[in-house]
């Protein structure tokens, strides 16, 4: 540790451009998929019928518990089934998966496939479920 702190004092330039990279990077990735909505402000959405749930979890775990309203379309079939959604344009969509893991792929398709308004729910279902909110069970 004594090291690390010589090294940075020695080449503050060098270390300063690495934290630099390292902070822009965070930021682009952050970006690249698309805006998050927190869990409360998605319920506000889907309260006032603002919004529609797009779940991209497969079938089974859709079954297991899933959003008042989400629609599924699990994500390997999610550009040939974007369709669908045209009914819901004017709506925000929000994209649930499992943990928050897969939604940015998603955002990207579906703005791939001119769908605007488009957000993914932070932390996916199980940050809804952290949250202590409801799921309904087929």
């Amino acid at each position: 540790m004594d090291r690390l702190f010589e090294f940075v004092v020695n080449h503050y330039i060098l270390a300063s451009l690495f934290v630099a990279f390292l902070v822009a990077i965070l930021i682009l990735e952050s970006r690249r998929g698309g805006a998050k909505i927190s869990a409360q402000a998605a319920v506000s959405l889907i309260n006032r019928d603002e919004a529609i749930v797009v779940d991209i979890r497969d079938r089974k775990e859709f079954g297991e518990g899933r959003i008042t309203g989400s629609v599924n379309i699990p994500l390997n079939s999610l550009k040939s089934r974007a369709s669908e959604l045209k009914k819901h344009q004017d709506k925000r969509i929000i994209v649930a998966d499992k943990m928050g893991q897969h939604s940015a792929m998603a955002v990207k398709q579906l703005n791939a496939e001119g769908y605007a308004n488009v957000v993914r729910l932070n932390g996916g279902v199980a940050d809804w479920r952290a949250s202590n909110l409801p799921l309904v069970k087929k």
